[in-house]
C-alpha cells in the first residue's frame, strides 16, 4: 500500500507521475472515492503524464470515453456510477477492454465487481483538511 497526498492541484502532475512510478506494469484500477473526491481530476492527470492527445473527461453518461496516446495506445476510462447492471457492463465489451493489456481507469467500480480482473489495482481518494486529497493505492 502507498499513500500520496495531493496538498493542492499545482501538486496533482508530480503526484500522477509518483503513481505511474509505484504501479509498474499494472494497467488496470477501480477508483474509489465519494462524489467530488477528485477521481476525475486525478484521472486527468494521470492521462497527461500518459501523454494522452485528446480531453479527459467523466465518462459519467456515456459510461466510457476512449482515450489515444502516441506513445501509449488506447486509454479507457470507465464511469460506472449510472450501470443498471453487470450484464449492461459486459454488452459494451468491458471484459476485452480490461484484458487487453491498455491502461483502464475505473469511476465507481463497485458497480462492477464481479467484472474486475483479479491484477484490478484499488485506489482510493479521500478529500482530508484543508481540501487536500489522500491517495491510497492497494499493491
Amino acid at each position: 500500500m502507498k499513500e500520496i497526498i495531493i496538498k493542492d492541484l499545482e501538486q496533482i502532475g508530480f503526484v500522477a507521475k509518483k503513481f505511474l512510478e509505484y504501479v509498474d506494469e499494472n494497467r488496470v484500477f477501480a477508483f474509489e472515492g465519494s462524489m467530488g473526491a477528485g477521481k476525475t481530476t486525478f484521472i486527468k492527470a494521470i492521462c497527461e503524464e500518459l501523454e494522452v492527445e485528446d480531453d479527459v473527461c467523466s465518462p459519467t453518461f456515456a459510461i466510457l470515453n476512449v482515450y489515444y496516446s502516441e506513445r501509449n495506445g488506447e486509454v479507457f476510462h470507465f464511469d460506472f456510477y449510472r450501470l443498471v447492471s453487470e450484464e449492461q457492463a459486459l454488452d459494451i465489451g468491458v471484459e476485452e477492454n480490461f484484458y487487453s493489456g491498455s491502461w483502464c481507469f475505473i469511476e465507481w467500480a463497485e458497480n462492477v465487481t464481479n467484472l474486475l480482473p483479479p491484477n484490478c489495482i484499488k485506489v482510493k481518494i479521500e478529500q482530508i483538511e484543508d481540501n487536500q486529497r489522500k491517495v491510497t493505492i492497494y499493491l
